[in-house]
């Protein structure tokens, strides 16, 4: 939407929608065909239980009236957006959060004409299926076709932008992310020489336990990527997350800024289709309250007190 005058000298802008639509969608299509990477063992899944809460945001001109002058007649209702949300997601035949939460957006447009802009966005409510015993003398165990944990966990995440041209709906803007991760390193983490005055208390440490939460997000080059039937370009966030562990693991850094430019680089190295990678970290380094003088890997940590740093990044191709 762009800004409209309402009243002389002064310009508006609007959005209104709905928030917190929970959806679990059963039986959706199964996600296969992606491409490995060397990082993530994960190959896709079944899809027995999608679940999200989702929020619809419109952000079109033609509601600007309810606003000045009261008058609602323009105006889809956000219990409406809540009830449309449940009734398109059952028709829904993809196989990922980004194709649903655009199914969504583009079935809005079409159902009304007097809209010009829509935001969608969803997070990922993690469920995985319990592991079950076989048989009484069968040998180990399988994965329940019908019953399922829920997760506190880190979670797929993604927002898109429909609008129409020209009489068209296009995809206009797709961010793709893993969101929570919570990650803990024991070794193979420092933070020293940095700039100190009279203000600074924090010690040197060449090597420390290190505890991040991190938020990664990507886009594609071209966003049709991952709403396209096809998988092979689709870049899973449960990869993200295996290849975020891999490289925690196996880089030593010097910082956590130096950690997320080594992650981000590492995405841009493996999915080509990626035009940008983006982060929200959280340094939550442990606290050190005791330490035994037998073994000094024996440790006891307890969590710091706030407030906490935040570290962000954004590497784009150029």
């Amino acid at each position: 939407m762009t800004e409209q005058t309402t009243r002389p000298g002064v310009s508006a802008r609007i959005h209104y929608g709905k928030a917190a639509v929970t959806a679990y969608r059963t039986h959706a299509t199964p996600l296969r065909g992606l491409t490995p990477i060397l990082e993530s063992a994960f190959t896709g899944r079944d899809n027995s239980l999608m679940a999200a809460e989702i929020e619809i945001d419109e952000r079109s001109d033609a509601c600007l009236p309810a606003y000045t002058e009261g008058d609602n007649s323009m105006v889809v209702a956000t219990d409406t957006m809540k009830n449309f949300i449940h009734a398109v997601s059952l028709e829904f035949e993809g196989s990922t959060l980004e194709g649903w939460l655009a199914f969504i957006g583009r079935r809005f447009l079409e159902r009304y004409e007097h809209m010009e802009h829509v935001h969608v966005a969803g997070r990922e409510l993690p469920f995985r299926a319990v592991e079950v015993a076989n048989e009484v003398g069968a040998e180990g165990s399988r994965r329940s076709e019908r019953v399922f944990s829920a997760l506190r966990a880190d979670h797929a995440s993604a927002a898109v932008v429909l609008a129409r041209r020209d009489g068209a709906i296009e995809l206009s803007d797709l961010v793709a992310g893993r969101a929570d991760l919570r990650l803990v390193k024991l070794s193979g983490s420092a933070f020293a020489e940095f700039m100190r005055d009279e203000y600074t208390t924090l010690p040197e440490r060449t090597d420390r336990a290190l505890q991040v939460f991190m938020d990664a997000a990507w886009r594609y080059a071209d966003p049709s990527i991952a709403v396209a039937p096809e998988a092979a370009r689709y870049v899973a966030s449960e990869q993200v997350a295996d290849l975020v562990g891999a490289v925690f693991d196996e880089f030593v850094s010097n910082s956590i800024q130096h950690l997320v430019h080594e992650v981000g680089q590492r995405m841009l190295e493996r999915w080509p289709q990626l035009d940008e990678v983006s982060f929200e970290a959280q340094n939550r380094t442990w606290d050190l309250p005791r330490v035994s003088q037998a073994d000094d890997r024996v440790r006891v940590y307890t969590d710091p007190p706030a407030p906490y740093g935040r570290i962000g990044l954004v590497l784009r191709r150029e």
